[in-house]
This record gives structure tokens, sequence and C-alpha cells, in this order.
């Protein structure tokens, strides 16, 4: 999946940067009350020990008291960064750095919440300043590599993470960021080494084990796995390194042929992440059927039937393989690969709040000159992508749901369904931990099944309604025949053979999904994992079969069986 990581700082390095003391000096507080400075302190202890709600309150008494505070906007900005509204950090900052232009942390801050909200140039500007501000501070060269990672400019990203190490080698967040970046663009071994090192210096660091585990190019050894159950046997292990090893472990652990155990240790991890997230499976299904309703009927004809050439569509399943298949396509020298943008489902968001109606209540009523508007402004927004090359991959893997939509507002797309077996498509799942709420899904079998069963429902609505358009593109037939799939695939997409797509691997662009360093390796024809979990998948097969999936009544449907 795209990089949904978010770039704010941690607590302690919004609170303080080289040269900058978390207070300001006791003369610039003098105006104030003794009851405001007193909940000022207060709410910077709050802050430090992640009491957000506590803070908050503080913070609000301290500028009813002084509405102009700058070191109240400052620290409430930054709690409202910790909250996940970036819009309210942007006016606290705004309102603070007004009265300090040279504070490096506020720079900082901005520029994070800045990026966060879409404004990715006015935030770089700020995190650059920052830099330039405190140019020996590595907090300060990390966020700015942060940010560039989180706009997708790599090469500068690492530039800037590798001047935060040239500061502080042991800058652990610095290390494990560079190493992410160095995999997007494609330096794996360089990246594994970083891993590698962190764990030398730091045996428990579970965000550097899991990173290994992610990169899926180095199988884990006797000793790494001996070394993670250490870890987790440690009584003081917070909830979240926990997570973190647990999925590491049972990796190691099939890596050892040990797929027993590796099965008992991933319930515990999924249970475990289960428990702290929200799905509804009724919530899913209802928004399948409503979907399907919706696009059953017939929508107006098109305005320009050719609307949208530009646009590939890869459509999936998480791990079903469709970084490898927009690998392909982006190998091709007349597309470039603009990996899991956020245009389409933007889009549709914004016109449900322009009709006040939900997504797909409004699809009724829709007109020829709405889907049109709609393909205008998608293309408006994608344009970067046809910047060097004329066609475009767009890989969003909550798009499947939206194909309907897609084909109404661009006619003249192409929508390629990156399938796999059924089966280890979910199981796959249930072995990734994931770093978004769009796949809480997975972490019960019963959830993946549900979710699953409304994407191949739709799938199937898709294909009937659009069958010119729409191209199931099969990963074991793709592993089994990789040069007839891959021309295949190419004719679908009205673009002439190229030999690169079948040397994709050598393809130098960055890509940011979790499947960054797998599709840098030539195509694997050893995938498939559910034939070595033996009866331990039995519950997951009977599932399946009970909701009505399987993998031969999909060829079948297709006319390959």
């Amino acid at each position: 999946m795209a990089s949904s990581t978010m770039i704010r700082p941690s607590t302690q390095e919004s609170l303080r940067m080289s040269g900058h003391p978390a207070a300001p000096p006791l003369q610039a507080q003098s105006a104030l009350s003794p009851a405001a400075v007193q909940h000022l302190a207060e709410a910077r202890g709050a802050l430090g020990r992640g009491e957000l709600e506590h803070a908050e309150r503080l913070l609000a008494h301290v500028l009813a008291l002084a509405p102009t505070c700058t070191e109240a906007h400052r620290l409430a900005g930054i709690a409202a960064l910790m909250g996940n509204n970036a819009a309210k950090a942007i006016e606290h900052l705004r309102h603070a750095l007004a009265t300090r232009p040279d504070d490096p942390t506020l720079n900082m801050n901005l520029g994070s919440a800045l990026i966060e909200t879409g404004d990715a140039d006015a935030g770089l500007a700020y995190l650059q300043r920052a830099s330039e501000l405190a140019p020996q501070d590595a907090a300060s060269w990390y966020n700015l590599g942060k940010g560039l990672q989180f706009c997708a400019r790599m090469e500068s990203a690492r530039d800037a993470l590798q001047q935060a190490l040239s500061i502080e080698p042991a800058h652990l967040q610095a290390r494990n960021t560079l190493a992410t970046v160095l995999t997007s663009l494609g330096d794996t071994a360089a990246a594994v080494a970083i891993h590698r090192e962190t764990l030398r210096r730091q045996p428990d660091c579970a965000a550097a084990w899991f990173a290994l585990a992610n990169m899926k190019v180095e199988p884990f050894s006797a000793d790494d796995a001996t070394g993670l159950q250490a870890q987790l046997a440690r009584p003081d292990l917070p909830d979240d390194a926990r997570l973190l090893l647990g999925f590491t472990l049972a990796q190691a652990l099939e890596d050892q042929g040990d797929h027993a155990r590796a099965f008992d240790v991933l319930g515990a991890a999924n249970a475990m992440k289960r428990r702290n997230v929200y799905w509804s499976r009724d919530e899913e299904r209802a928004r399948v059927e409503a979907i399907a309703a919706a696009f059953t009927g017939s929508l107006p004809a098109p305005l320009d039937p050719t609307l949208g050439k530009e646009a590939i569509f890869v459509v999936c399943m998480p791990r079903s393989g469709s970084t490898l298949t927009e690998q392909i396509l982006a190998a091709h020298p007349q597309v470039d690969g603009a990996d899991e943008i956020l245009d389409l489902p933007q889009l549709l968001d914004e016109e449900s709040a322009r009709r006040g109606k939900a997504f797909p209540a409004w699809v009724p009523e829709a007109s020829a000159e709405d889907w049109h508007r709609l393909g205008q402004a998608y293309l408006a927004r994608t344009r970067r992508w046809r910047q060097q090359r004329p066609r475009f991959t767009d890989k969003n893997v909550d798009n499947w749901a939206f194909v309907g939509a897609a084909l109404a507002m661009l006619p003249g797309a192409r929508v390629v369904n990156s399938r796999r077996d059924p089966l280890e498509t979910c199981f796959a799942l249930y072995r990734q931990l994931f770093g978004n709420q769009s796949v809480n899904y997975s972490y019960d079998l019963d959830d993946i099944v549900g979710y699953y069963a409304g994407y191949a429902q739709l799938s199937k609505l898709w294909q009937q309604r659009h069958p010119a358009q729409c191209f199931d593109h099969d990963y074991e037939a793709l592993q089994a025949e990789p040069e007839a799939q891959i021309r295949r695939l190419l004719d679908f997409c009205e673009l002439p053979f190229d030999p690169a797509c079948l040397a994709f691997h050598q393809s130098s662009r960055t890509v940011l999904t979790i499947s960054a360093a797998q599709v840098r390796q030539p195509l694997r024809r050893d995938t498939a994992r559910s034939a070595r979990y033996g009866e331990k998948l039995d519950a997951l097969r009977e599932k399946l079969r009970a909701a009505g999936v399987s993998w031969s009544d999909l060829r079948r449907a297709r006319g390959e069986e």
C-alpha cells in the first residue's frame, strides 16, 4: 500500500530541539498571570506524558486568560498534531510563528501539519527552513526527510536522512526511515544492512525487526527466531512492540519450517490487533449491496467515450500481486506508475459532500454532464503522472469498489483486476500487519472472508457490465507463463509489447508499497503458502466455501475451465 506514514514528530521532538528549550525564557512569560504560568507548565508536562485531553483543557484555560500567548499556541498546535487534527494545528502554529518566525521547532511542526493537509510544497518549505535554522540538529533533518518521504521525493529524503545520521548516528527513527526509503529506491541490500546494524546496536528494536519481515527478501535464521522469542517473553514489553514482534516471529518460524507454531503465533498477534480496531462485517456488506444496486441499472451515455484513455486502474485485494502488475506496466516506456493515489475516492467524497448524500446514494441522480465533470477533474488532479509518459496507473487498493464510478467518469479507461487464489490472498492478509485503518478486516478470518466475498461480488458485476474495459490478470497464470500473460495484459491496455516489461525487476522507478523489495526481484514461482500449513487452514477453506468463493468457480466464470 501507498505510504500513509504520518510525518509528525515524536512528542519529545515537538517539545524541544537543540538550542531551543521547551519553555520560553522566563521574561517572555512575565505578562502572564500566575495561574496561566502554572497551567502552561502543567500542559507541557501532560503533553510529555501523552495525556492529550488533559493538556488541551489546560491550554484552553491559558488561551482564555492570554489569547495571544505564543507558547500556549505552540503547545496547542502540538496537541492538535498528536490528536490527528492538522487543520487545528495549523491555526495555532501560525499564531505562534507570527511572533517567533525563526523558531525551528515551530517551522518543523507547521511544515508537518501542512503536508498532512495536502499542502506539500508549503509544508516542505517550512521543514527546509527548520533544518536551515538548526543545521546541527538531527531532529530537524529527520523531519525534513520524513516529509520528503511522505511526498514521495525519495532521493531528497535519502539525502536529508543521511544528514540526520551524520549528526546523530544512533538516531533510531532516522535509521529506520532511511532503510524504508532505500527499499523504495531499490537499494534493498543497503536497507537490510541498516536494519541489521540497528538490531546489533539495539536487539529490542521491534520496528527494525518488523521492517526486515516486511521486506521479505532475506529469510530469518534460527538465531533470529530465538532472539524474537526472547524479546516477546519480556514482561515489560509494550503492546505496540509485542504486536510488531508477534507478526515477525510468525514469519521467522515459517522460515524455519515450523508452520504449526507460526500459525499459532499469528493467531495470537491477530487477536491482539483485532481487539483494538473497529470493523463491521454488516456495514461492509451493506456498502457492497448499495454499490451493486446503484450500478445495476443503466447510467447515462457518456459525453465523450474516449475520456480517460490515459488511465489504467489496477484494482485488487491487498497482497494479491497488484504491485507486481503495476511494476510490469510501469516498465513500459509509455506508462508511469502512480502507485496508491487517493484521487478517485477523494473526488467521490467531495461530490458526496457537495450533494449532501453519501456515495453511492447520489449515483442514480448523476447526469452525463456530472460524470464528465468528475472525469475531467480526475484527469486534472492526476496530470502530474503524465508529464513524462502518456499513460499512467492508479493502484489504490480500495478502488475495486469504485470501478463503476471510475468508468462512468472515464469511459476510455482500462481496469486491470489483479487476482490471486482466494485462499492464498486471504491467508496473506492474515499474515500481514498493516499500517492503515482501511484494512482492519484483515485480523479476523471471518472478516477477511466477508470482505473478499464483497470484492468478488462487485468484480463479477464490473466484468459483466464492462467486458471490454475490465481484464482479470491472474497471478498464478503469470507465474506459470510470464511472457504470454504479460503480452495479454499489454494487448488489453492497447500497449505495444516491450521487452522491458519482462525485466520489470530491473526498473529504477520508486515503489512505495510494502512489496517494494519483492518487485525488485525476478518473478518467483514459490510464493504459495497454503499447502505448507495443511489442516491449519481448513477453517479458512471452509469459510471461503460457505461464502461461495472458489478459485475454480471464478475461473469457470471467465471461461478458463
